[in-house]
């Protein structure tokens, strides 16, 4: 089967994740791009025939989790702690989470509205072990747009 022009634009591609527009950080993998409606079930009829409907419910949208190598830069770290140390309101970010093809151009984007980091976290350490260690964010959310 043939490769088609589409699908070339998404192999290999990298990602990255823009917090109010400005680029914070490249990522190598991102998960939990969801999102479902719980479904609300009520009964129907005329006393003879009852049958079960559904229809769609609130939307639920999926935890964002995005992978990288550790690096030193400290962005991620800043906008977790900029959460821990609010005193009010959750200071909720607008996010992007941009996808690049082979070319590093823009073949998608996701948007994020009231987007916080709800976990950070880096791969255990082992002197031991050749592994590339790997830092983690999790990010909560109430709305996702692709554009």
């Amino acid at each position: 089967m043939a490769l088609l022009e589409h699908d070339a634009d998404f192999q290999g591609s990298f990602f990255s994740l823009e917090i109010d527009s400005v680029t914070l950080a490249y990522f190598t993998g991102c998960s939990g791009l969801s999102i479902e409606f719980e479904p609300i079930t009520f009964k129907q009829g005329d006393g003879s025939q009852i049958v079960e409907r559904k229809r769609p419910g609130r939307p639920k949208y999926g935890e964002v989790v995005m992978k990288r190598g550790l690096t030193k830069s400290t962005d991620l770290y800043d906008w977790f702690d900029e959460v821990v140390k609010a005193a009010g309101a959750t200071p909720y970010k607008t996010a992007s989470i941009v996808i690049f093809g082979r070319d590093a151009k823009e073949v998608a984007r996701f948007n994020l509205e009231q987007c916080w980091p709800s976990k950070l976290s880096v791969s255990d350490l082992s002197s031991g072990s050749d592994d590339v260690m790997i830092e983690e964010v999790t990010m909560q959310h109430e709305f996702i747009d692709w554009v």
